[in-house]
């Protein structure tokens, strides 16, 4: 077998052909795993979940392409035009936006690992798993975590906030704008002039939520925004947008202490990103193949925006949540701590899912997909779901 393997190896690169004469030659105590000597097979699945979402077949194509080195020149084009993309879907101007090469909880992780520091006051709107675990991860920074308990579907009121910052003169505010968990919508507007009044910061969690409903950073005085690349965006996930404004960037480079991680340290992310004007220096292999795919989709989030300009609300008409429409996203905008229906995550169930089935229920449900997307009102099962969900954690 593994004489048939050498013989095989020409295909493969010559580092991988050099490992595989190598193993050959030696008497081996595990045998080549069954499964992997098989086809690799994946189901034709429509995703309806909140994340990931189906690719688009330029993305797909994207994942596709020829391999160049993460210290290219053309690489470096390519993070470029992935930043200048994160500021359009963001809609600001901050210097410091990047990708971060790991999922959403990586950057939720980022933000705080770098604005925070031991014995900070941390103010949580803790209203789904998201804001749990910011205070989780605050606590383990070292951070004074005051979280903001509300029940499921609830959502914070301005005056809901000021009350936590005047109380607790917190350093940073943590809110969730699509709290997955629970399919609440919270509203952002007042929200950052508030926190700056009390001289905190405003990071905002739009992991669910970006492209499917309205966010305006610089507009909203949001100092920190996240999201993820796989769900509306849909991108492979693997990836995550950030962005600081320029009062989160001088907390930052004015810390006393180290962030707690090297890895995600926004001044080294900073650099091979092409943020501080600085010759760019190796800090990790960010992940070429994924970022193609990144690229790719906010460039669709682009072009797809042209198809939207001629609307008549010129603030509406103009913000990137609206080419979801043109992905099969349903158009509705929740209000105020209203159902988020237009992102992944938010649609209803089939009527007569059994609570707790999860989301095996829809995907052995109807054979017919249209028959999944069902939005209308809040399901009796999803709302026991979301509450076992924030009891036990997800699926």
């Amino acid at each position: 077998m593994f004489r048939a393997l050498a013989r095989a190896s020409v295909a493969l690169g010559p580092q991988a052909a050099g490992w595989v004469r190598n193993m050959a030659s030696h008497q081996l105590l595990v045998a080549p795993p069954k499964a992997l000597l098989k086809p690799l097979s994946i189901p034709n699945r429509l995703l309806l979940g909140p994340g990931p979402s189906n690719l688009a077949p330029r993305i797909l194509v994207a994942g596709g392409l020829q391999m160049i080195g993460h210290m290219h020149k053309e690489m470096f084009q390519i993070m470029d035009e992935i930043k200048q993309g994160i500021q359009y879907v963001f809609q600001t101007k901050n210097p410091l936006t990047l990708a971060i090469s790991g999922s959403g909880h990586c950057a939720l992780e980022a933000a705080l690992f770098n604005l925070l520091e031991p014995g900070d006051s941390f103010l949580v709107g803790a209203n789904g798993i998201w804001g749990q675990r910011a205070a989780d991860i605050g606590e383990r920074i070292g951070a004074q975590v005051h979280p903001m308990i509300k029940d499921p579907g609830g959502h914070y009121t301005l005056q809901d906030v000021e009350e936590g910052l005047a109380r607790h003169k917190p350093v940073l505010l943590f809110l969730t704008q699509g709290e997955s968990s629970s399919g609440v919508l919270q509203p952002l507007d007042g929200y950052g002039a508030l926190c700056h009044r009390y001289q905190c910061l405003l990071l905002v969690d739009s992991v669910a939520s970006l492209g499917g409903v309205p966010i305006y950073m610089d507009q909203q005085g949001i100092d920190v925004l996240y999201s993820g690349s796989q769900k509306v965006l849909n991108a492979p996930p693997g990836t995550s947008l950030i962005s600081f404004s320029d009062k989160a960037k001088n907390k930052i480079y004015s810390r006393k202490t180290k962030p707690v991680s090297f890895y995600l340290d926004m001044k080294w992310l900073a650099n091979i990103w092409g943020c501080d004007d600085q010759p760019r220096i190796y800090h990790h292999t960010t992940p070429v193949i994924s970022l193609y795919s990144l690229r790719e989709s906010l460039a669709l989030m682009a072009e797809q925006m042209r198809a939207f300009l001629r609307l008549s609300r010129p603030r509406e008409a103009s913000h990137p949540a609206l080419p979801c429409r043109a992905r099969g996203v349903p158009s509705a905008h929740p209000g105020p701590g209203e159902e988020l229906e237009a992102a992944p995550g938010g649609h209803g169930v089939p009527a007569g899912a059994p609570a707790g089935a999860g989301p095996a229920a829809l995907r052995e449900g109807p054979s017919d997909p249209a028959a999944h997307c069902h939005h209308g009102g809040r399901s009796h099962w999803l709302q026991l779901e979301r509450h076992r969900q924030l009891r036990h954690g997800p699926f």
